[in-house]
């Protein structure tokens, strides 16, 4: 059964502005992605809608208290603990951003403990069920061509969605096969392109996306057929549809192919700061979560480097 979704009323003018206001900190002092800003907004209108359920829209009333509240009443409604957590998580933020603007006299939320979330490995295909995916377009139809160049590159790169989808024709290094891309926190960096991937980008780029650009161009690589740029959701569904076609797991998703990526390259021997530096992550400790690599593999390494296996 689903949980019960909040009913969505309109806010008062004063809980509006004070969320424009973070949003407006979110985009243009911590400039975070779009994808990200629209999280925080969704989580702090749902606690607002909360909050002016009780009568309230002065926010220096918030307390401790209230907030243990919300949190309860998220569970009632059923919500998952990934859920919850990022909601409270959305109220540390904004808490703390209140005060520091001097709007909040104290951080209510400075005790407030936040839902533990256990660290789920990573969903992993192996590399016969990755050729089973990558087979699966129709390059016999154009949108096969461009959805085989977006496959490669997602799983030949690690790239994220959001990066696939946003990814410049400037971005595109192609004789000198890397890819210059914009991840989290704006943050460029260059990745390089296996062959496989290189040869997709270009088929795609001399046989497809000319005839899907002649009314409009947005700019970026990979486009729909009408011109306009790719959606998240309409490219999920273009790779669920492909992961359901190669027979994978139900759970399929899309980032799967970023942490085979990067359980691949650890697994041939890729050094964990490389895999850092590839993924885009800010800390290892990020990235250390790819560490879950066969025993048996790290046996046979060990018996094959150790001086005295």
């Amino acid at each position: 059964m689903m949980p019960p979704k909040a009913i969505d009323v309109t806010l008062s003018p004063k809980l509006e502005q004070s969320r424009d206001d973070f949003v407006s900190y979110l985009r243009f002092e911590r400039r975070l992605a779009e994808h990200t800003i629209e999280a925080y907004a969704t989580d702090l209108k749902d606690f607002f809608q909360w909050w002016d359920a009780k009568g309230k829209d002065d926010l220096t009333d918030i307390s401790a208290n209230h907030l243990e509240v919300y949190g309860q009443s998220l569970n009632k409604r059923g919500l998952a603990r990934r859920t919850v957590s990022r909601r409270i998580s959305c109220l540390r933020s904004f808490c703390s951003y209140q005060h520091r603007q001097g709007l909040l006299s104290a951080d209510p939320t400075f005790n407030l403990e936040t839902p533990k979330l256990s660290k789920d490995l990573p969903r992993v295909l192996s590399i016969d069920e990755i050729d089973q995916l990558l087979e699966a377009p129709d390059l016999a139809k154009p949108v096969g061509i461009r959805d085989r160049a977006v496959l490669e590159l997602m799983y030949g790169s690690g790239l994220r969605v959001s990066e696939i989808l946003n990814l410049p024709l400037d971005g595109l290094r192609l004789e000198e096969q890397f890819v210059l891309v914009t991840g989290k926190g704006n943050r460029e960096r260059a990745v390089p392109l296996t062959a496989p991937s290189s040869r997709a980008i270009r088929n795609y780029l001399s046989e497809v996306r000319p005839g899907f650009t002649k009314k409009k161009d947005p700019g970026t690589v990979f486009v729909n057929y009408r011109g306009g740029k790719l959606s998240r959701m309409g490219l999920w569904r273009i790779l669920n549809g492909y992961a359901k076609q190669a027979k994978l797991p139900e759970d399929f998703h899309p980032h799967v192919l970023r942490h085979s990526f990067a359980t691949h390259l650890l697994e041939g021997g890729a050094d964990l700061r490389v895999i850092q530096e590839l993924l885009g992550h800010a800390s290892v400790t990020t990235t250390e979560i790819y560490t879950h690599v066969d025993r048996g593999l790290l046996r046979e390494v060990h018996q094959q480097f150790h001086p005295r296996p």
